[in-house]
């Protein structure tokens, strides 16, 4: 099969709006893939390219590598095989010693002289994690129990066991439904986590849940932890092995009394007058070269739990989280554990939430008590209520859309007033919040500011004033040094001008205090 297939599979599916099509063609594709010559090992490549991630994992080639590559010349036409670029990948991640960034290097550059333009747009987008034409994990998911002629539930089970969909195509293509009875809960083997839909605050949730088990919303870095007697890993959320860089977290799990357990929960630094850092200084004890004595004494983490997976003999993801919480306490003797309240009082939630926020926390996660552990799914059993801020911000610039955007402006670059330099100061970007119609309005309207290009950026006169949502502030290397998180169009303000637009000082204002 050549990648230029696939390319053109992954065209099509980013040029389709409707979920059922996307589906359809992944199943298509799949099925094809499996009708030729290891038909099930040309599954799990084609299968982990179009859900936008390299089997490999992660193979020594990142933004800096490919910046200063010198320019590939495209082949004229489609030469390469998902083989050969599938083995050429596995190749360059075995690259190691002295020089070895050079020999990837190279190696990449022989791979791209092989390919054509879109193939090599492609490539750059799947090696950056960048590939966002739709088909993620959830469609492949779909489209492989459409393709194999097998339940969906069946499928994301297996999915969830094995942390991933590559390996359930391959199953699946080779076996069908009895090819899924391989993927089960083992320790050490990592499993995606369950994933939270959003509430606007406690009464809308317990509109959905009734009652609800409310927790704080910790900003920490999200724990995956198994245990085997005196044997602990530690995994992250993208169930990277991270174990060497939590050494309390390990001698923690390693004392209590259950020999067996798979446990879910955070890592968190906390400050000296007990306040919790931000999220990027907890990351810093997460780095790939750490000295982890010394990170260990300068930035000690602590853990708290809110799940328990296994326990001994006993998987317990089909259990209540009422049942796997009892469990839970049962197994870590009531300690380590996410402050937690039961209510189904929309006073009583608020006055929670109030108490999390107090304590410098994000929100609360309101969660369904009846809720089994789906694992890797974002549904409606798991809440999360962060009350988010909303700044006014000048837009700087705006870069040309990808996949079903393309042809729209769609990305913004936000700005916020320095009223001392009479300036705007970059603090970030958003493509979220964005409608149809906010694509087209934006496309016509910053096409008439535009001042100047650099590559897919439009750089704009900044007057246009826009609306955004953003849960919270963290330092940054911008130049004003902050950004916004998880920041979204919500309007835009055609009532104000640039001059009325939120400063710097306003923004700094909202960093968290140590």
């Amino acid at each position: 099969m050549r990648l230029s297939d696939l390319v053109g599979v992954s065209q099509r599916i980013g040029a389709t709006r409707s979920r059922r099509d996307k589906v359809g063609l992944l199943s298509s594709f799949l099925r094809g893939l499996n009708a030729t010559a290891d038909g099930h090992e040309l599954v799990r490549t084609g299968a982990s390219y179009l859900a936008g991630v390299l089997p490999q994992g992660k193979v020594g080639i990142g933004h800096a590598v490919l910046h200063n590559m010198p320019q590939v010349p495209a082949s004229p036409e489609p030469l390469l095989s998902l083989q050969e670029v599938d083995e050429t990948l596995s190749a360059i991640k075995a690259t190691a010693g002295g020089g070895s960034i050079m020999r990837r290097r190279d190696q990449l550059f022989v791979l791209l002289s092989k390919a054509t333009s879109d193939e090599q747009g492609f490539l750059f987008r799947l090696l950056l994690g960048e590939l966002r034409q739709g088909a993620l994990e959830l469609l492949m998911t779909e489209a492989v129990a459409q393709a194999f002629d097998i339940e969906i539930a069946e499928v994301r089970r297996a999915v969830m066991f094995a942390g991933g969909v590559a390996e359930v195509a391959a199953a699946a293509a080779s076996h069908g439904a009895g090819g899924l009875s391989q993927f089960e809960l083992r320790l050490f083997s990592a499993v995606q986590p369950m994933l939270a839909d959003s509430a606007a605050d406690p009464e809308e949730a317990l509109d959905q849940l009734e009652q609800a088990a409310f927790e704080y919303k910790l900003d920490g870095a999200r724990v995956q932890i198994h245990k085997d007697g005196d044997q602990v890993e530690v995994f992250s959320r993208a169930l990277n092995r991270v174990t060497t860089s939590v050494p309390e977290i390990v001698q923690s799990v390693r004392a209590m009394p259950a020999r067996q357990l798979v446990l879910d929960g955070e890592a968190l630094a906390f400050s000296n007058s007990g306040r919790p850092l931000p999220f990027q200084v907890t990351m810093k004890r997460f780095g790939r070269k750490l000295d982890v004595d010394r990170m260990q004494q300068e930035l000690p983490l602590s853990m708290r739990l809110f799940d328990v997976l296994r326990i001994d003999e006993q998987t317990v993801i089909d259990k209540t989280l009422a049942e796997r919480w009892a469990l839970l306490n049962e197994a870590t003797a009531g300690s380590h554990l996410v402050p937690r309240l039961v209510t189904a009082s929309v006073q009583e939630a608020d006055e929670f939430l109030a108490r999390a926020m107090a304590d410098g926390h994000e929100g609360v996660m309101a969660k369904s008590l009846t809720s089994p552990y789906n694992a890797g799914r974002r549904g409606q059993s798991w809440l999360k209520c962060k009350p988010t801020h909303t700044l006014d911000l000048v837009v700087l610039g705006i870069v040309w859309g990808s996949g079903r955007r393309q042809g729209w402006l769609s990305n913004l670059h936000l700005g916020a007033r320095d009223p001392v330099a009479g300036a705007f100061v970059m603090l970030g970007k958003t493509f979220k919040g964005m409608t149809d119609e906010t694509l087209r309005w934006q496309t016509e309207t910053f096409a008439h500011l535009e001042i100047g290009r650099e590559g897919g950026t439009v750089y704009v006169r900044p007057q246009v004033v826009a609306e955004i949502a953003f849960n919270d502030v963290q330092t940054s290397d911008y130049p004003g040094g902050v950004a916004l998180r998880f920041a979204r169009l919500k309007r835009y303000r055609p009532d104000k001008s640039a001059q009325d637009a939120s400063t710097i000082d306003d923004v700094r204002a909202l960093l968290p205090k140590a």
